[in-house]
C-alpha cells in the first residue's frame, strides 16, 4: 500500500474524537486508578473479570479497561 492511500481521519472520526475528549475530562476518567478502585471492581462495569467491558454509567456508557478509574466509581453490593 503507497502512503498516499492511507486512509485519513474523516470529519466524523474528529467530531468523536472530541467528543470522549470531553467524556474524559468531564468525568475525571484516568488510565490507572488511585488505589483499590478501579472500573473492574465498579457496579457500573458490565462483565467484571473481563479486561475491557462496557461502562453502563449514565454519565459516561463507553467501553472502559478494567484498570481504568473515574469519579463516578461505586462498590459493587454485596449480596
Amino acid at each position: 500500500m503507497a502512503e498516499t492511500d492511507l486512509p485519513e481521519p474523516t470529519e466524523e472520526d474528529e467530531r468523536r474524537a472530541l467528543e470522549l475528549y470531553r467524556l474524559v475530562e468531564d468525568n475525571v476518567l484516568r488510565a490507572t486508578s488511585p488505589g483499590d478502585e478501579r472500573c473492574g471492581n465498579c457496579q457500573y462495569y458490565l462483565n467484571p473479570g473481563e479486561k475491557l467491558s462496557y461502562c453502563w454509567h449514565p454519565k459516561l456508557r463507553i467501553l472502559v479497561d478494567a484498570d481504568w478509574w473515574c469519579q463516578w466509581w461505586e462498590q459493587i453490593p454485596e449480596g
